[in-house]
């Protein structure tokens, strides 16, 4: 029997320093915690299939929340029956006690995590399409007061037309083009084609 533990976070700028110590607390060895930074949005991550991969009968799966694990509600309660039924490794959620299949394997316990885990994983869906949605109205609201995202558009230097009538004459290459109007290859390519 093996402990592993799975950790994960939306973006790189956060920080797993909290779920590592809940980790090494239940007893998790850190070489075997699986750090994640992408989104919960659906499983294919890379971390989170080699993990799949490495447990067997009889291992253990920690994870802080629900959420950590992902924030698809049908997927998480697929990957929930893969990893507990068809691998039969026992999972535990440290914020959620009654999430804790070592423990609750009589009918009563099972109808109980079952009803938690589909209202954790709805919860935890519900969130991000929360999330989804005021970013979009953030980002519309954005726009109608015109600001622009995305990076700057580089205006095209005086000499341009002259850098591009010997270009297309062939005295150089894209790359020297580019070098004499100090702007990246692929940008006077795209110059090229407007």
């Amino acid at each position: 029997m093996q402990k592993y533990g799975y950790i994960r976070v939306s973006t790189k700028d956060q920080h797993t320093d909290r779920q590592v110590t809940a980790m090494v607390k239940a007893g998790v060895e850190e070489s075997n915690i699986f750090i994640e930074k992408l989104s919960g949005k659906d499983f294919k991550r890379p971390q989170y299939k080699k993990l799949i991969k490495k447990l067997k009968s009889g291992d253990i799966l920690i994870i802080k929340s629900i959420d950590r694990l992902g924030r698809n509600y049908k997927e998480i309660l697929e990957q929930w029956r893969i990893i507990t039924k068809k691998i039969c490794a026992d999972i535990i959620v440290i914020d959620m006690p009654l999430l804790d299949t070592t423990k609750y394997r009589d009918l009563l316990g099972t109808l109980i995590s079952d009803i938690v885990l589909q209202m954790l994983s709805y919860v935890a869906q519900n969130e991000r399409e929360t999330l989804l949605a005021r970013q979009a109205e953030g980002i519309a609201e954005a726009k109608k007061r015109g600001v622009r995202f995305g990076r700057p558009k580089i205006e095209k230097p005086p000499d341009f037309a002259a850098v591009k009538s010997d270009y297309r004459a062939g005295e150089f290459s894209s790359q020297t083009a580019a070098e004499l109007l100090n702007v990246s290859q692929r940008t006077f390519l795209k110059w090229l084609k407007e």
